[in-house]
């Protein structure tokens, strides 16, 4: 009997243990486990990113197309490689920079939640706001490494469209890009990204542990409660708060992305360096203000099965 009540204990956790703060965390495990998970994690979602970027880039027979026709003719004329192209820069380049990220989010969160413990505010609001302000503040910090990894890797993602610059390998873009804008030419969509990603990511943050506790006390779930969730539940309640969080960000963020990796891919904008102002201007022309979302439907395909896929494995790790 006693075995069988300390299995029992051993399935199941206190609603503490679904929120692991930072000391708490085995660092090494963290990290090491999570780069294999995270890798893999990325590879299922790659192609969505993929068939994203082509539709913003592209011209408005591309744009206007479904998404799963766009991933059709990718595959058509450039077989499997084509809907992975990018995702070798992008998985080896991640990896420190996701340490980076990790680091600080912990880091911050773990701050945020001591400074905010015994203020008069409810609990979940106590939850969302450490969670957004410290995605704020990991996506900040991270940008700074990313968005050159990023304009590199959607760079080579619109390969073979009229008009694309070709390039050798990641090495090639980098060298190319320096060479026409110098080393600020790496770092185009910096200034939105640091703008509009932190606010994205706290958005992103703050709704899944907002969602994350609402689920849980709507099951009946307390901290002081006997009742303890097992781990399949905790599973499934954090992959649904992921998914949450990650179709509530795409819904607000897809203009501004759209936006940001036109002005990191497209060059024929005449002899005036790219502008966020000019290539509004130019996607309006183009499609008008609908144009914003182009490539909304795998966006937000992306965003919420990453919302769902990262945060098992994150919470997991």
């Amino acid at each position: 009997m006693a075995l069988e009540t300390e299995s029992v204990t051993r399935d199941k956790l206190s609603l503490a243990d679904t929120e692991i703060d930072w000391a708490r965390l085995d660092k090494t495990r963290f990290h090491v486990i999570g780069a294999v998970l995270f890798t893999v994690q990325q590879a299922l979602i790659h192609p969505t990113a993929v068939v994203k970027t082509r539709m913003q880039v592209a011209d408005s027979r591309l744009a206007h197309m479904p998404g799963m026709v766009v991933f059709k003719d990718i595959l058509r004329n450039d077989g499997i490689p084509g809907v992975f192209r990018g995702f070798g820069t992008s998985a080896i380049g991640s990896l420190p920079g996701r340490v980076l990220a990790l680091t600080s989010l912990e880091m911050s969160k773990d701050m945020m939640l001591k400074y905010t413990q015994g203020l008069n505010i409810p609990e979940t609001t106590r939850i969302g706001v450490a969670n957004g302000v410290a995605g704020m503040f990991s996506s900040l910090i991270s940008s700074l490494y990313f968005v050159p990894l990023e304009v590199i890797c959607q760079r080579l993602i619109v390969q073979g469209l009229p008009g694309a610059t070709v390039y050798i390998d990641p090495f090639d873009v980098a060298r190319k890009v320096i060479k026409a804008e110098g080393f600020r030419g790496l770092y185009r969509g910096f200034g939105l990204t640091a703008l509009t990603n932190s606010p994205a990511v706290a958005l992103w943050w703050g709704a899944y542990g907002a969602a994350q506790r609402i689920i849980w006390r709507s099951l009946g779930y307390r901290d002081d409660s006997e009742k303890k969730p097992s781990h399949m539940e905790m599973m499934a309640v954090q992959a649904t708060a992921g998914m949450v969080a990650g179709a509530c960000s795409s819904v607000i963020t897809t203009p501004i992305d759209t936006v940001k990796t036109r002005l990191q891919v497209i060059d024929d904008y005449g002899v005036a360096r790219p502008s966020v102002l000019k290539t509004t201007k130019i996607l309006l022309k183009e499609d008008g203000w609908w144009g914003f979302y182009r490539g909304f439907c795998p966006r937000f395909l992306n965003m919420s099965l990453y919302g769902t896929t990262m945060i098992v494995t994150y919470e997991l790790i």
